[in-house]
């Protein structure tokens, strides 16, 4: 992790914490009780869903400096509200379009999603606030930028905001090895959330359950696994056709 991403000490996050930095995430150390720590605990009580608990040695990892048992990530970007950004989508009178990374955690994987995303015209992205990738510095980079355009929503449950989604009038179409259909026999052109899954393991039970459709993309070669990001690109290449067909 570069220094630029994080800040360290109680008072440098107390500070960044009062002017409204957005942070990806807090690390704190197991057992302090001071009245400084305190004030600090109380500061980030409203941001306790990004707070992790650490031993020390986790924190001198990080950093050799004087952290004071505080290390916290900046976000480069601010995140948005999903149920605020799909009424917005709606008033452009476009069909929405968006996004579901489900547990994608490399940072560069992440990226590169973004900067396709951005350029087949999806409209937001939502992954999960703890479990997917951490949008730093090398996230922005590998998105070329894309991560500043395309508004990010970190969600802390994915199956409730697929039931949000879904009484929103959109279609969850979830892209699985699993599925018995093509990707290419599917209609995209009405409002849609497509999920893509993690590179360990794919989508969730959970989530493949909750999906209206499950597509797989066309493939020729023997191994039959793509990257990640290597097949959103491939899909969302197939709505964009389709919708400006």
């Amino acid at each position: 992790m570069k220094e630029k991403d994080m800040i360290f000490g109680i008072r440098a996050v107390i500070e960044a914490l009062d002017s409204g930095k957005t942070l990806n995430k807090i690390l704190l150390q197991k057992g302090l009780n001071n009245p400084l720590f305190r004030e600090l605990t109380d500061k980030i009580n409203p941001h306790r869903s990004i707070v992790q608990y650490v031993p020390i040695q986790k924190l001198n990892n990080i950093t050799r400096k004087n952290h004071q048992g505080v290390i916290a990530f900046i976000s480069p970007i601010e995140y948005h509200d999903l149920e605020t950004i799909v009424p917005g989508i709606y008033e452009t009178g476009e069909a929405p379009l968006i996004l579901m990374l489900d547990r994608v955690t490399d940072v560069r994987n992440f990226g590169a999603i973004a900067r396709t995303a951005e350029c087949m015209g999806v409209h937001a992205i939502i992954t999960l606030l703890k479990g997917g990738a951490m949008i730093n510095g090398d996230a922005v980079k590998t998105s070329a930028g894309a991560l500043n355009k395309i508004p990010v929503c970190r969600e802390k449950y994915l199956d409730k905001s697929v039931e949000f989604l879904k009484n929103s009038g959109f279609q969850i179409v979830a892209c699985t090895e699993k599925a018995d259909n093509f990707s290419n026999n599917k209609s995209y052109t009405e409002p849609t959330c497509i999920i893509m899954g993690s590179e360990e393991d794919g989508i969730s039970a959970q989530l493949l359950k909750m999906a209206d459709e499950k597509v797989k993309l066309p493939m020729n070669g023997s191994i039959q696994s793509l990257n990640v990001s290597v097949a959103a690109g491939m899909l969302l290449y197939e709505v964009m056709t389709q919708r400006q067909a």
